[in-house]
């Protein structure tokens, strides 16, 4: 694993959080900045999605060491043995490691689409991304 610098920001801790994802092959990954919405249960969002249970694990857990390594703590967390998605609390910061099939369904990104959106660059650069907005059911 690759050694990180302490960040000095909560946008940054969420960017560090998307880089261990990004080095474990998680894909899709969107950070949210839910910081200027009112009701939001936290300020980042880190959203991934993995391709298999042990990926999920593999993921969630490098993140975990990464972020206490930095003096981030233990984050709560809520993960079922068999679970499609894992959530790693760090209370202005929450990351969301997903099955394909579970992202699908819950759709984060477009429940919370008023948020400014980034996605990672090859070398884990944050740059500005739109999220689409939900299709219309014809009924």
């Amino acid at each position: 694993m690759a050694t990180y610098a302490k960040p000095r920001s909560t946008k940054g801790r969420a960017v560090l959080c998307a880089r261990v994802a990004q080095e474990k092959l998680a894909h899709s990954i969107l950070i949210l900045d839910l910081s200027e919405i009112e009701s939001s249960p936290a300020d980042f969002f880190v959203v991934c999605t993995v391709n298999s249970d042990a990926q999920l694990k593999s993921v969630s857990e490098a993140i975990s060491v990464a972020a206490k390594e930095l003096g981030f703590g233990n984050p709560r967390t809520d993960a079922r043995s068999g679970s499609q998605w894992v959530i790693l609390d760090y209370f202005d910061i929450i990351v969301h490691v997903m099955t394909a099939e579970a992202r699908d369904f819950y759709k984060l990104e477009r429940l919370w689409g008023d948020a400014k959106a980034f996605a990672l660059s090859p070398s884990g650069v944050p740059r500005a991304t739109i999220i689409k907005p939900a299709r219309k059911v014809k009924a």
